[in-house]
């Protein structure tokens, strides 16, 4: 019973710590100039597409190689608890890395180059594009741009 307990704390910690770490990913801010109001205006410069290839953290491995060294634990006794574990382990981190390439898989996000009215220069790299044109005019809110 103490061995289930122990897993599923173990487990529930793991799911908190590898969602804090999952991020939008699809957001990045190159400011160019002080952050010093939350919404800035100006008119969009260029628009070009760029593909992101995000790195992978390790996170992944070490969660999976947790988790299966936890589960092959709980296989057999003596020496074969011990294969059992390691295997787990092998088994959980191949996995668990395998996992985390997938959710940071090669992407295409837009590259909005804004200059702004006060002549500074930011670009934004967001997911999408919808309405935006070279030309625009432009709000900036929390790294993200809208057309007014």
């Amino acid at each position: 019973m103490k061995t289930t307990q122990a897993l599923s704390a173990v487990m529930v910690a793991v799911a908190a710590l590898t969602t804090g770490c999952a991020g939008t990913g699809n957001l990045t801010d190159t400011n160019h100039s002080t952050r010093a109001d939350a919404a800035t205006y100006g008119t969009i410069e260029s628009i070009q597409v760029v593909r992101v290839d995000p790195a992978t953290s390790g996170a992944g491995a070490v969660a999976g190689g947790l988790v299966g060294a936890l589960v092959g634990n709980q296989i057999g006794s003596g020496s074969g608890r011990t294969a059992a574990t390691a295997a787990g382990a092998i088994g959980g981190a191949v996995v668990g890395n395998q996992v985390e390439s997938n959710r940071n898989a090669p992407h295409d996000v837009y590259q909005i180059n804004v200059r702004l009215d006060n002549g500074d220069y930011r670009t934004v790299n967001q997911d999408s594009a919808y309405d935006l044109r070279s030309g625009s005019r432009v709000r900036l809110v929390d790294g993200r741009v809208y057309r007014y």
